[in-house]
């Protein structure tokens, strides 16, 4: 298993490389970057003008016998008018004054040292801004996944064994209600339902905590804490018990159908003991190795419509906001931690595997 690990560490820095590398490419080609947004505002445009540019910055300017500043500053077709030399001025304060290739190899060894720049338009790093909107992400996350698998496991169990009966049949068209409703539209049902919409007024709408947060006791506090996620936690469970309940249903009727497991009933123990002493450890392998990249998604993408919706300022919501603005040290800073995270996280998945099953040896595989 260590060497194993040792190679799945080692293919993390060229895949990292090749996510950052197609991003940035990517990057270049889109038009309506930060200069062209301080551009149109200058020259009273409105910023979706900025989509004109061609070439992601480069283009004709349609009249070639134009003025001569004009032309200076092609690349910028909202730059008619403007003074080159401050065109120049903007160029540099973004960084793009440099070739593409330079400016690339230069974010990779500032990424290294875990210098993730500094955002285009609210003047703070990037890391301070991600550790900022972290916790709220990591609240989501968390409490989102123990609740999946804290009611999707006995239920999907529960199912098993007493499958094909009404309450098999009734707890299965209750959770495909639940996973056919969109998770948006639920949280806004819930929003005018017991957030002072149109009836009750019963949970916070905004933020994970109160304004008087800091002056309430531990206690209060938690209380604070744990009532500002009943409505986000609800909207993000709902969607998400169908799959896993059934999977888990599914998993362990295929184990109690096995030969051991007749064995072990003819030996004459309990069914309980069967089913929790013989059936579980197997049928839970696919299923507990799932929940680090099961947490990833909830953290870095379930969350995103639940962040805008109850106006969380998390991840998601950070890299969302950063994609319109254009703000790509943002951008790029959260697809490197969201990728370096999701690849240890596959990783902890694959290890989790051998810690739940030690017949399981990946190192007899190639990677």
């Amino acid at each position: 298993m260590g060497v194993y690990i040792l190679k799945r560490l080692f293919l993390i820095v060229p895949t990292l490389f090749g996510i950052m590398l197609m991003t940035f490419a990517v990057i270049q080609f889109v038009p309506g970057g930060p200069v062209d947004q301080i551009i149109a505002q200058l020259t009273g445009q409105e910023t979706d003008a900025t989509a004109r540019i061609t070439g992601g910055g480069g283009g004709d300017m349609g009249d070639a016998s134009g003025d001569s500043d004009a032309s200076m500053h092609s690349a910028y077709e909202g730059a008619r008018g403007l003074d080159p030399d401050f065109v120049k001025e903007l160029e540099k304060q973004f960084g793009f004054d440099e070739p593409a290739h330079k400016r690339f190899f230069k974010m990779l060894w500032d990424y290294i040292r875990l210098d993730f720049g500094t955002s285009f338009f609210q003047d703070r790093s990037v890391i301070s801004l991600l550790i900022e909107r972290l916790p709220v992400s990591i609240s989501l996350g968390f409490w989102t996944l123990v609740i999946h698998y804290g009611i999707c496991i006995p239920l999907g169990v529960a199912k098993a064994v007493r499958d094909g009966t009404p309450f098999d049949i009734w707890t299965s068209a209750a959770i495909f209600i639940g996973f056919a409703i969109p998770q948006f539209l639920f949280a806004i049902l819930l929003i005018v339902l017991f957030a002072g919409g149109n009836y009750w007024d019963f949970f916070p709408l905004r933020g994970l905590t109160s304004f008087y947060f800091d002056d309430l006791s531990t206690w209060g506090k938690i209380k604070d804490y744990f009532w500002h996620l009943v409505l986000p936690i609800a909207a993000m469970v709902l969607s998400g018990f169908a799959v896993l309940t059934m999977l888990t249903k599914n998993l362990f009727l295929e184990e109690i159908s096995k030969q051991f497991v007749l064995t072990a009933r003819a030996k004459g123990l309990t069914e309980r003991r069967v089913l929790y002493g013989h059936v579980f450890r197997n049928a839970m392998l696919i299923i507990i190795a799932q929940m680090p990249g099961a947490l990833v998604h909830i953290l870095f993408t379930g969350a995103l419509l639940i962040e805008i919706i109850f106006s969380l300022n998390g991840i998601g919501l950070l890299g969302f906001e950063a994609i319109v603005s254009r703000d790509y040290p943002i951008v790029l800073g959260t697809l490197f931690m969201f990728s370096l995270i999701g690849l240890v996280m596959h990783l902890i998945g694959d290890i989790t595997y051998v810690l739940v099953d030690p017949r399981i040896d990946f190192e007899t595989r190639e990677v």
